[in-house]
């Protein structure tokens, strides 16, 4: 049976469609139970439906190429938008350096290492250097997520994720077509600049100027900022595309922008970022699954990937990760972890499709030699990481509640209209409202308790799972919603713990 898109059959790849995404919705629960990303259960799904099983056809390596970068601008954008700049900003320098130097020292090891042990061409083995290089976010989070780690491990692997994709996918276009062995170092390295810096810009003035444009325009519905704020995310990567700079630069930057921004709704538009990330990794990993012919899965194949996958974990990342300390000194207990945990996952798959579609000699048991290497390698390093940080002595009591802020703009008077709900874990409970201590012109304007509604007074006591009506002048707006996080994770002492000023 071959993959179309015949109106005759809509009814039945709408049901095979809604099946095979609620199986893969539900096996997320599962796979983070075990301690392994949910793209395994994708790509075996993908295998399944594919020649192998259903007999489902899929091998258009150029609809491949495309629509796995069209999913990894829906996943870098959700990267952006739910990342706080408050968080990384300590660790730019070392998860940059990680997405340039370590990726070049990686690059360079895997290849020199591919070409005199396991005989792959000068090509192949660049290819191969430069596919499996960059981490992958959707991987390394999902299971980071059940591990308790200080934010200055996951901060650094979040920076890295977010940040590596783009220089990687340039070099792999280059080689590919075959301009990196026809030019000199120096023109591809001032290619790469120059599509990192002009995507970087460019996704900064779409980031600041829809920042703008979101805060001064009232749209008639909550539910078109998201769209509105997906748009300028996916316009900014189309706008790089089109000077032929970095468009994964762009969509990155501007949407860390956005994300961190004071934005109307900022609550509904990551959850629906969120839910169109998953979506896009689902469809993503499913497709390189059909990708994959299991006919082709040779023990020369697995043992080519095994020692691949030990060159770049054993050799490889350890010696890029320590490099890019030189920006950044960390502890050795950080390095060993950051260096563990480097987990590759759709990124390096969706690479291989750039010289699939380029017909590069031996693109397709790069392929295959690459699929294998994530599956095993990603089964192997998930469910040890949370043993690996306790044996390093990373782990410890790094959760902090969080309170649901969801933020409304009221333009007349400049100001904002935050709703809170006070969570379970939160040490909000118990605390009086005049406890909250808010900047002078912020108040606390209606409690909903129970389905109830009370006007507070300084001695109302708040309780978990309240709902507070907050109001404060949009200038004002940045400190009130820092001083809720503070009551939030301190209780009443937190303004004496933390040493706060007086609010005006």
């Amino acid at each position: 049976m071959h993959l179309t898109f015949d109106l005759h059959q809509l009814d039945e790849f709408l049901l095979l469609g809604s099946v095979v995404t609620l199986v893969a919705i539900l096996a997320v629960r599962v796979t983070a139970g075990a301690g392994l990303p949910s793209l395994l259960v994708y790509l075996f799904i993908g295998v399944a439906l594919g020649d192998g099983g259903l007999g489902i056809r899929f091998d258009d390596a150029e609809l491949a190429h495309a629509l796995g970068f069209a999913a990894l601008v829906l996943i870098l954008a959700e990267g952006g938008i739910t990342t706080k700049w408050s968080e990384i900003r300590p660790l730019i320098r070392m998860g940059t350096a990680l997405a340039t130097i370590g990726v070049l020292v990686s690059v360079s090891v895997v290849a020199v290492l591919a070409h005199y042990l396991l005989g792959f061409s000068w090509q192949l083995s660049i290819l191969l250097g430069a596919v499996c290089s960059p981490t992958d976010a959707a991987a390394v989070f999902s299971v980071l997520r059940v591990v308790p780690l200080p934010r200055r491990i996951s901060g650094t692997l979040e920076a890295e994720s977010g940040l590596n994709d783009a220089p990687t996918v340039v070099l792999v276009s280059l080689v590919a077509s075959g301009a990196f062995a026809e030019k000199s170092i120096v023109w591809v390295a001032a290619i790469i600049s120059y599509e990192l810096i002009v995507g970087a810009l460019l996704g900064a003035l779409v980031g600041y100027a829809g920042a703008w444009l979101m805060r001064r325009v009232a749209l008639p519905a909550p539910g078109l900022y998201p769209l509105a704020i997906f748009s300028l995310a996916v316009g900014s990567y189309a706008s790089g595309a089109a000077v032929h700079a970095s468009g994964f630069a762009a969509v990155y930057v501007a949407t860390l922008i956005l994300g961190n921004s004071d934005l109307p709704h900022r609550g509904a538009t990551r959850s629906f970022v969120e839910g169109i990330a998953w979506l896009a990794q689902i469809g993503l990993f499913v497709m390189l699954g059909l990708l994959l012919s299991p006919e082709r899965i040779s023990l020369s194949v697995v043992g080519l990937a095994l020692a691949a996958g030990m060159l770049l974990t054993f050799v490889a990342r350890p010696l890029s990760v320590l490099v890019s300390a030189i920006a950044q000194p960390m502890r050795i207990a950080d390095l060993t972890f950051i260096s563990w945990a480097g987990l590759r996952g759709a990124v390096p798959i969706v690479l291989t499709t750039i010289p699939l579609a380029e017909g590069v000699d031996d693109a397709e048991r790069l392929f295959d030699i690459v699929f294998v290497m994530v599956v095993v390698w990603t089964l192997l390093t998930g469910p040890t990481l949370p043993i690996t940080a306790r044996w390093l002595g990373l782990t410890g009591p790094t959760h902090q509640p969080e309170l649901d802020v969801e933020a409304a703009p009221l333009e007349r008077i400049a100001a904002d209209l935050l709703q809170v709900r006070i969570g379970v874990d939160s040490r909000m409970h118990g605390v009086e409202v005049g406890e909250l201590r808010l900047p002078h012109g912020a108040s606390v304007a209606l409690v909903i308790r129970d389905g109830e509604t009370m006007v507070p007074e300084r001695r109302t006591v708040l309780r978990r799972g309240d709902d507070l009506l907050v109001v404060t002048p949009r200038k004002l707006r940045s400190l009130t919603d820092r001083r809720l996080a503070e009551v939030s994770q301190g209780g009443r002492l937190a303004h004496w713990l933390r040493g706060d000023p007086e609010p005006e």
